[in-house]
């Protein structure tokens, strides 16, 4: 409670949209185009490359392919939302290409991230994948939204410096409470990025 009460008491001022249009040209700036291609040559090299021969071992992996493209997933839900919060107001928006495209971005990243997601919860332990999840998914997000919408332009060090701290506030306080939640019923900690010897036996044997 104290990093959220932090963070929303020192949060930017939302960026007012009136179309689709205005998401699309943040979305084609270059800035955020370079993002988005970083996102997409890693996340190919993960799932290709990495996800085979390390997938089981290492929970970045998968992780990692949930929460880059996550970050990418909240940037055109946004663009979503506010096209069907303009349409319900009056102003059609599903005239323009632009919010099916987004909407075809929410739909395949979704279908990918509950995939990876998946994956990541069987091979691993759920008290382990939780908070790593959280912390990159929540990571890459406010990355991925300071690049396209810029709202802490505005916003001077301090203001900056506090809410950093409490996003570290909230990413400890959440780390804490996943990895105590379950310590008495737990004999043997497990690495926090390899897989428990118990998960690997139980996948050779099926």
């Amino acid at each position: 409670m104290v990093g959220s009460t932090t963070i929303v008491l020192h949060a930017p001022h939302e960026r007012v949209i009136h179309s689709v249009k205005e998401v699309w040209q943040l979305a084609t700036e270059p800035g955020f185009l370079i993002y988005m291609c970083i996102v997409v040559v890693v996340v190919c090299i993960l799932i290709f490359y990495c996800a085979p021969r390390y997938g089981t071992t290492y929970l970045v992996i998968y992780v990692g392919i949930c929460s880059l493209t996550g970050s990418i997933t909240v940037m055109s839900v946004k663009a979503v939302s506010i096209a069907m919060k303009l349409t319900l107001e009056g102003n059609n928006q599903f005239i323009y290409f632009q919010t099916w495209f987004f909407t075809i971005i929410v739909i395949g990243c979704c279908l990918l991230q509950i995939n990876y997601l998946n994956k990541a919860l069987d091979t691993f332990n759920t008290a382990v994948v939780s908070p790593i999840y959280y912390v990159m998914f929540t990571s890459f997000t406010i990355f991925a939204s300071i690049i396209m919408f810029k709202e802490w332009d505005t916003q001077d060090a301090s203001q900056i410096a506090t809410e950093v701290c409490g996003f570290i506030t909230i990413l400890s306080g959440t780390f804490l409470l996943h990895k105590t939640k379950d310590m008495g019923n737990r004999p043997i900690e497990s690495p926090v990025f390899v897989s428990t010897p118990q998960n690997v036996s139980s996948h050779s044997g099926t």
